[in-house]
């Protein structure tokens, strides 16, 4: 797949390269991995990532995911599960997870472990040290970690794209 035209809209640049849609058998030197993990990542039985099957590995213009602050080596991909996020991320899109950025100091989107779950919410930091953690859907209610109950909490990355169909 050309990456770099899905993350830039523009194609790679010789006439031998791949076309659209098409796996990448032997990727240059710009293009690093990242590992793209089908699992639940809205709610369901959770672990870190180790141990965990792999269902694809898409290559990215190490210079696109360097322009956006993102160290390739701490870069993995998550399918969305369910429709608690709706309106930023819905049932079936891919998020590319920077398992490096796992201080919450700015609000933002992350990955987290809660109670053995794992959940994409929107996170703030609450005065006290507590989370507060919201789902974008209005359907769902805030819910808010006290910070005596912060060692059922595990931050696994923050969001930073969105792969996803447009509709």
């Amino acid at each position: 797949m050309d990456i770099s035209y899905v993350l830039t809209g523009v194609r790679a640049g010789t006439s031998d390269a791949q076309p659209l849609g098409l796996p990448v058998t032997e990727p240059g030197p710009d293009l690093v991995p990242v590992m793209m993990y089908d699992i639940e990542a809205a709610a369901g039985a959770g672990r870190s990532f180790e141990g965990e099957p792999v269902q694809t590995t898409l290559h990215f213009p190490s210079s696109e995911l360097a322009d956006k602050g993102l160290d390739p080596a701490q870069v993995v991909g998550i399918k969305v599960r369910g429709d608690s996020m709706d309106g930023t991320l819905a049932d079936g899109d891919w998020v590319l997870v920077d398992r490096s950025n796992r201080d919450p100091k700015q609000e933002g989107v992350f990955l987290l472990l809660v109670s053995g779950e794992r959940r994409i919410k929107r996170v703030q930091r609450l005065a006290g040290g507590a989370l507060y953690l919201i789902s974008d859907n209005d359907h769902y209610q805030p819910e808010m970690i006290k910070p005596q109950d912060m060692h059922d909490v595990e931050i696994l990355g923050r969001c930073e794209i969105r792969i996803g169909r447009i509709v």
